[in-house]
């Protein structure tokens, strides 16, 4: 890495509240043009991949509110917060009583935002970089926030989140309505108005439902 992550998170975010999820503090980018808006070669220069963790997406922050409202859901059990970013959703299952938190993000600048955070917050998260997708650790609740934003990912993610809930685990998922989310396959638990970013989002709300993952029904 070019610039060092910590030093780098330090100095372009604060420490703020995600406006759904108070209970919570995180290091987020407080201008988000300033921040997200560099261009490829900007943030090129300084090693920087586009910065997810910077912000409290609407799926995560509906997925940490119902996690919270909800701890009886990760209590006393092992977690996958996968397409971890800042942390969020694993934090609020900390907060919630769960007895491990893997956050999960290849993003390596991912590692220093949810170490920070998790610091900030009083609890513990131990981070991996590696691609989770298609591993299965025994997890009892995997939980995932606003990753349905592209066809591929989302065809890939399908059926190793099928096959997981199929074997047993809790498979919850925050969404605001993305395009690829495959609502069909899942129940629906709760949908919650979440303040989010304009600038990101094109909207000063998002309507996020958190969705329980079903197993994908099996051809004749």
């Amino acid at each position: 890495m070019k610039t060092d992550p910590e030093v780098f998170i330090r100095d372009n975010t604060d420490v703020l509240s995600p406006p759904h999820v108070p209970e919570v503090r995180l290091r987020l980018a407080t201008e988000a043009h300033d921040l997200w808006l560099k261009t490829e070669e900007e943030l090129q220069e300084i090693g920087l991949p586009p910065p997810f963790w910077a912000f409290a997406w609407a799926g995560g922050q509906g997925l940490a509110r119902h996690i919270l409202d909800h701890p009886a859901l990760v209590t006393g059990k092992s977690v996958l917060d996968f397409a971890s970013g800042s942390g969020l959703v694993g934090i609020a299952a900390r907060l919630s009583g769960a007895s491990s938190v893997l956050a999960a993000d290849i993003d390596p600048w991912s590692e220093a935002a949810v170490r920070l955070n998790a610091i900030l917050n009083g609890v513990d998260l131990i981070h991996t970089a590696e691609n989770m997708i298609g591993r299965d650790e025994g997890w009892e609740v995997v939980l995932a926030g606003d990753v349905f934003y592209d066809r591929g990912f989302a065809d890939v993610l399908i059926p190793w989140l099928s096959t997981l809930a199929a074997r047993g685990a809790m498979v919850l998922v925050g969404d605001p309505g993305r395009a690829y989310c495959p609502r069909e396959r899942m129940e629906a638990l709760a949908t919650y108005t979440v303040p989010v970013t304009r600038a990101l989002e094109d909207s000063e709300v998002k309507k996020t439902t958190v969705w329980r993952f079903g197993v994908i029904p099996q051809k004749a």
